[in-house]
């Protein structure tokens, strides 16, 4: 299930307006006959399942940890039955969660930061698992452009194509381009987009220089010449980073805190068997991603394992996020200079320690 993007648009100069989705609440009826509460939670259940809706921004190899729990039945081992809906523009994901269309969202822990910067009390999200450690995002270029080392003086005059404006890969994207001494309209043109894949053909069309991506993306286009091996490797440069944690809301941990430990307990269980069963992982891929070709896709996961993605123990730590947060700081996205966004205040590790004490 995914909702149409909006259109590719160029923002030369200046900050880009936030993109916004409001979700039917037909995303939930689209996935179950029974009634979900306000906090994403579908109850009435003849068979005492709990059902719940995890969003994420796109479908990506990023987050196989999360397919692999419900395709190897983890979930359904704890009487869940999790499914996702991808939800592609900015904060989509993140508000499927404020408006309880979806019980959690899968993405950077700097929207629950977004929340408590404003000082709204009403609906506070927390992260309680930790997925994608790494900025999971690498610079390419179009054939024929030679990196040499210099970011800023590469990336001058140059057109860069992101995702929309409130999207981590666009935080990204202004937090390097700050560090290499370039302002957005004047020394660098940025395009954003909400499709992750609208990369390819804006590079193939000539439309722009450089694109920041991910997998599987990112191998599609090496695959088809589109542009070369990254240029520059996001996870490897920055370290450490909550880019993509399990985000759910606080009344939810609160009121039905046997929901959150179970699926605290089965992300834990996908991300062990992801590390181990590698190439049972691999035949998982295949399925979540059938238009990729097999070579294709397992260099893709060879690169994935090789930047250390994914946080096997399912941890946020305070570094991670340190990192996650100095991004959207740097990039403009979140400002509270004034009173500081504390880790504990969007991050809740209680479920996946308690995973960590029962040896499981």
């Amino acid at each position: 299930m995914s909702i149409a993007s909006p259109p590719v648009t160029a923002r030369p100069r200046g900050r880009a307006v936030a993109l916004a989705v409001v979700l039917p609440l037909l995303l939930l009826a689209a996935c179950s006959t029974a009634k979900a509460d306000a906090t994403g939670v579908t109850s009435g259940s003849t068979d005492g399942v709990v059902k719940l809706v995890i969003a994420e921004p796109v479908h990506g190899v990023g987050y196989l940890p999360l397919y692999v729990g419900i395709q190897e039945g983890f979930f359904a081992e704890e009487g869940l039955d999790v499914s996702t809906v991808t939800l592609q523009g900015g904060s989509a994901h993140t508000n499927a969660v404020l408006t309880g269309d979806a019980w959690a969202f899968i993405g950077g822990p700097e929207h629950n930061a977004f929340a408590a910067a404003r000082g709204d009390k009403a609906v506070v999200i927390k992260a309680i698992a930790n997925v994608v450690n790494r900025g999971n995002n690498y610079l390419v270029a179009a054939p024929g452009l030679t990196y040499d080392g210099n970011l800023g003086a590469f990336l001058a005059g140059k057109t860069v194509v992101t995702g929309a404006h409130g999207s981590t890969p666009n935080s990204i994207t202004l937090y390097m381009l700050k560090k290499a001494g370039l302002e957005v309209g004047r020394d660098v043109t940025v395009i954003e987009s909400a499709d992750a894949s609208a990369a390819l053909a804006i590079i193939k069309q000539g439309q722009a220089d450089v694109a920041m991506v991910s997998e599987p993306i990112l191998g599609r286009g090496v695959a088809e010449g589109i542009w070369g091996e990254p240029f520059y490797n996001v996870p490897q440069e920055l370290g450490p980073y909550a880019y993509s944690t399990i985000n759910v809301r606080q009344d939810s941990i609160e009121s039905d805190p046997k929901t959150v430990a179970a699926f605290a307990r089965a992300l834990v269980k996908a991300l062990a068997f992801t590390n181990k069963e590698r190439e049972k992982t691999f035949e998982i891929a295949t399925r979540e991603f059938p238009t990729l070709k097999a070579d294709v896709l397992q260099r893709t996961l060879d690169r994935s394992y090789k930047d250390e993605l994914w946080e096997w123990s399912g941890k946020v730590t305070p570094e991670s996020v340190a990192t996650a947060l100095a991004v959207v700081r740097a990039s403009g996205v979140l400002s509270d200079a004034d009173n500081p966004v504390q880790y504990d205040a969007i991050v809740d590790m209680t479920f996946i320690d308690a995973v960590g004490k029962s040896g499981e």
